[in-house]
């Protein structure tokens, strides 16, 4: 069987894109990142992805005015890519996408929800609201995405412990370093049980 192919959104530093590619490159991966999109012409994300040979697209309003959902259902459909994973991509996206790809698109979150999520709550945001709650207890969160910030069905968390004295800075590196390894943990997940996948609808 062929491996997942896998298309990757994101907006900034890409830590997480770089933790999932060098994943594919391990023994025994059955997925390959095969498509990079950032809305963000210098990002970090997109600036790997060039150095690791990987086709790197910057996508945004500015370059797509009144278009930019058709040209990144476009630039999926084009590298045939069968999941498509938001990591960072601080844009919320169209329509079009979204219906094309319905359940194989999935984000990663830095709280466990469904705690700490909904709109404007990504980076320092979320950690910052985890401390003020009291939580003991934060973590990832991978889930598919939907039509409404973070209220999609949940795939996998992990749990990271709230210390006293953290603060968003010292929680978020910790919840970082989490996420690095739930991520690649759950695109190989779905790539091993990418029987269960169907096609895109084509738009």
């Amino acid at each position: 069987m062929s491996r997942l192919r896998v298309a990757v959104l994101a907006s900034h530093n890409g830590s997480n894109l770089r933790a999932l590619h060098q994943a594919s490159l391990a023994p025994g991966a059955r997925f390959d990142v095969v498509l990079v999109v950032g809305n963000n012409s210098g990002s970090g994300a997109l600036a790997y992805a060039r150095d690791a040979d990987i086709p790197a697209l910057h996508l945004s309003d500015r370059t797509h005015p009144g278009h930019l959902d058709e040209a990144i259902l476009s630039a999926l459909t084009g590298h045939s890519a069968d999941l498509v994973v938001t990591a960072g991509y601080m844009k919320k996206l169209g329509t079009r996408v979204r219906s094309a790809y319905a359940s194989r698109i999935i984000n990663i979150h830095p709280a466990l929800l469904p705690r700490h999520g909904g709109k404007g709550m990504y980076g320092r945001a979320v950690h910052e609201s985890v401390l003020a709650s009291g939580d003991k207890i934060s973590g990832p969160t991978v889930h598919i995405l939907t039509d409404d910030y973070d209220t999609g069905p949940i795939i996998a968390q992990h749990q990271v412990p709230v210390f006293p004295g953290d603060t968003p800075d010292s929680l978020a590196e910790r919840v970082l370093a989490a996420e690095h390894q739930l991520l690649p943990t759950v695109v190989q997940q779905i790539a091993a049980q990418r029987e269960s996948l169907t096609p895109p609808e084509q738009c």
